[in-house]
């Protein structure tokens, strides 16, 4: 809620399954007003459900965020219904699991206007509204492959690069103006969303998240928490904080450990099913929730990101138990 009680209203796209359903119900448990922006009309009902059931209002906004008149009209929708959006969830997202050599220019277009262009449609239909005002938040859902790109999924990685240099460039354009408005960017690492039952896929074998894994929730509740502070960009995850690192330092090494482990660490032992509807230009029929096939090896625990939440505290700790063994240390040597 906004200062003095007041409920605050949210926009999410992609939010029909995966991290935006997650995230969906972490903001209705705040009471929050929410736009439940996605292409499938059925499981949006079905959150709108959760988010009543939870103590918050929605609304359904069945679009496609690679059309841009779409997102502008389901902003105006959403302030006509619930009155000034406070925070927009950048979230939707489609890939493809294939070499690039297989790949076709209508599949790269398509990953790139949905998961790239998509943020820039739903960050200008925001940020129109937001800068007049004087406040608001723009939340984009990133990933560790906005840092460190692995093989098999170069329209995806190049979507979320392209991302963070968008906001990085939009950034310094809210400073330059002294705008209160904030964009961040949150940093995921593998979740168990059901993208990988209906990503379109050319591998022999069924895609999966390289592990470790952890649920949809533990984005929801990074996103949710970026909404309350003016955090600059939130990891996820250590192998996210790993991927950031390792880029910077030993970059040459990576390409050749992903060139060597990078296909098999993204299938399973499982045969792919020959023409499997895929979610690549309209959505797949079925019963898909928040969390995807991979319950049993994903975690609702992420250790960094209460660090993360909590840096000082975790600073302080850190000098505190250095202190301490240096003190033993010290004391051992005296007593010899």
């Amino acid at each position: 809620m906004k200062p003095g009680g007041t409920k605050r209203t949210v926009v999410i796209t992609g939010a029909s399954a995966g991290v935006g359903r997650a995230t969906a119900r972490a903001f209705a448990r705040e009471g929050a007003r929410i736009g439940l922006l996605a292409r499938d009309q059925e499981r949006l009902e079905a959150v709108r459900q959760e988010v009543e059931e939870r103590g918050g209002e929605a609304i359904i906004l069945v679009a496609d965020v690679a059309d841009a008149d779409q997102v502008e009209l389901a902003a105006a929708r959403v302030e006509e219904q619930f009155g000034p959006i406070d925070v927009w969830v950048n979230n939707a997202m489609v890939s493809v699991f294939s070499a690039f050599k297989d790949m076709t220019s209508d599949e790269f277009r398509r990953v790139t206007e949905v998961t790239y262009l998509g943020v820039v449609y739903g960050t200008s239909a925001a940020m129109s509204r937001m800068i007049p005002r004087n406040r608001g938040t723009v939340i984009q859902v990133g990933s560790a492959l906005a840092e460190r790109s692995i093989p098999l999924q170069s329209a995806y990685c190049g979507a979320k690069h392209a991302i963070r240099g968008f906001t990085d460039s939009i950034r310094c354009e809210l400073i330059h103006d002294r705008s209160k408005v904030h964009i961040t960017m949150v940093q995921l690492p593998a979740m168990n969303t059901p993208q990988f039952n209906w990503t379109k896929s050319r591998m022999p074998f069924k895609p999966q998240p390289v592990p470790p894994i952890f649920q949809p929730e533990v984005a929801a509740d990074a996103i949710v928490w970026s909404s309350h502070h003016r955090r600059r960009e939130l990891y996820v995850g250590m192998p996210t904080v790993k991927a950031m690192w390792g880029n910077k330092f030993i970059a040459g090494i990576l390409d050749l450990y992903l060139a060597k482990k990078g296909y098999s660490g993204q299938q399973t032992d499982e045969l792919e099913e020959r023409d499997r509807p895929n979610n690549m230009w309209h959505p797949v029929e079925g019963d898909f929730s928040a969390h995807g096939r991979f319950d049993a090896q994903a975690s609702y625990q992420c250790d960094q990101l209460w660090l993360a939440k909590n840096k000082w505290l975790g600073l302080g700790l850190l000098a505190t138990g250095i202190s301490t063994a240096l003190a033993l240390s010290m004391k051992s040597r005296f007593q010899e």
